[in-house]
Formats: structure tokens, sequence, C-alpha cells
């Protein structure tokens, strides 16, 4: 089952990966604005899928900073 999910979460990092290359490319506006959509979609599904597979999250407490290392 984690394969699966480490699977989906793989492929929208692709096309979040592609989708960004392609808007460094010359676009119609028609075309730029697809792309965004699709980017903001692909970006808040690999959001959701990765708290979904991995919901731990660790902070440390206000006031605390981290030791220089």
């Amino acid at each position: 089952m984690l394969d699966e999910y480490l699977a989906r979460i793989r492929a929208h990092r692709n096309n979040v990966h592609r989708y960004r290359r392609l808007l460094k490319s010359n676009l119609s506006d028609v075309e730029r604005q697809f792309i965004e959509r699709r980017l903001t979609e692909e970006q808040t599904a690999l959001e959701s899928l990765s708290a979904d597979t991995f919901p731990l999250a660790f902070s440390l407490p206000k006031g605390t900073d981290m030791p220089a290392s």
C-alpha cells in the first residue's frame, strides 16, 4: 500500500516539474493559463497525498532555536 502512495506522490511530483519546465517556454496566453491551472491542481494533490501518507510533523516549541552544527 505504501508503494502505491509513493508511486502516486512521485507521479504528481514529476508532473509539477514538467509544468514548471513548460512555464519557462514560449507559450500563448491560453496555454499558460492551462499550465498554471494544472500546476496548481498537481501541487494541491501532491500536498494532500503527502499529508495523508506522512501525517506526522515535528516542530520545535516557540522560542527554541536549533543548535548550530
